[in-house]
């Protein structure tokens, strides 16, 4: 699959400052996420930014302070926004910014937009209280919440002509928006209980003694803490070997792009491996000058190589 632009390439006034309003979004709420995406040329940086505003607002929905009937009401509202903009029926002078943003990366790119309405269900099970008992059915989550970014994004970065195996690439966007939603999960563990959220596995939680939650910046009393995050951290970096065989198949900006976002997670996972009750203490992040090295990694196409030399081996 190759990115497809239909129209013109002139961008009109509303539409750029839609796309404005967009990146100003995104750029003050997912600094890792505008990392990565900043190594991307113009109208892929749109069109991610477009799809982060309107995650952004579905998210903020799930994670704000109205009342579940209320929230409930929200998605649906927003839900039928999505099938608004599915249906071309938002114009270059609406009022909302991000309908108008989305809409026309949708009209420049073939953006898969069911995985927005993959998203709306995954916060819908949030806003429930919906716990999971095994992997399998955290899994479920994840695939809405993050493997549909992953799928998402993939409509605007497409697959570099002649790749082997691109059929492929969709599968492993979703496992790298796994690896990425697992990471996330292990760092915001305490910030997820003081909301009333627990996303790891019961069965996880009882095998290592931690099944009481975590409330203060210290493990549940007699638990294996550290036991129970290496066990998650094994099962991320599993996904994240399987999702990076997405990278050799896009094109060297929209790789370093994917790479640079990831790479940030390997890191973050590498550091909550190394001191698993930190994320106890408070968010874990990697400092400005770490991102940077991982960016020009990116932008060098080393990952991307290393792992083509990977599946080449695995091929012969």
């Amino acid at each position: 699959m190759s990115p497809t632009v239909e129209g013109p390439t002139h961008v009109s006034a509303p539409v750029q400052a839609a796309y404005g309003y967009c990146e100003a979004v995104t750029g003050s709420q997912a600094r890792n996420f505008a990392y990565g995406i900043r190594l991307l040329p113009t109208d892929k940086r749109q069109a991610m930014s477009a799809l982060y505003a309107f995650s952004r607002r579905v998210d903020d929905i799930g994670d704000g302070t109205l009342a579940p009937e209320a929230k409930l009401a929200r998605l649906e509202e927003t839900r039928a926004l999505l099938g608004r903009i599915r249906a071309e029926e938002i114009d270059e002078d609406d009022t909302d910014p991000v309908a108008v943003a989305l809409a026309h990366a949708a009209r420049r790119f073939p953006i898969p937009l069911g995985g927005l309405d993959e998203l709306i269900d995954g916060v819908l099970m949030d806003v429930r209280g919906e716990t999971y008992e095994t992997w399998d059915d955290l899994k479920a989550y994840c695939r809405c919440v993050a493997g549909a970014i992953g799928r998402l994004s993939l409509g605007v970065f497409g697959t570099a002509p002649g790749v082997p195996d691109s059929g492929r690439a969709a599968e492993y966007a979703d496992t790298l928006g796994l690896a990425l939603q697992l990471t996330n999960i292990l760092r915001d563990v305490r910030e997820d209980a003081a909301n009333g959220r627990t996303y790891l596995p019961a069965e996880d939680l009882a095998k290592f003694g931690c099944s009481e939650g975590f409330q203060g910046d210290r493990a549940p009393e007699g638990s294996d803490f550290a036991g129970l995050v290496h066990h998650e951290v094994r099962r991320a970096r599993a996904l994240f070997a399987e999702g990076y065989r997405l990278l050799p198949m896009l094109d060297r900006r929209s790789g370093a792009c994917v790479a640079a976002m990831a790479g940030i997670y390997r890191r973050l996972l590498d550091r909550i491996e190394r001191e698993p009750e930190a994320v106890l203490r408070g968010r874990v992040s990697l400092p400005p000058h770490e991102k940077a090295y991982v960016a020009v990694r990116g932008l060098s196409g080393l990952d991307a190589r290393t792992i083509s030399r990977q599946s080449t081996r695995r091929r012969t």
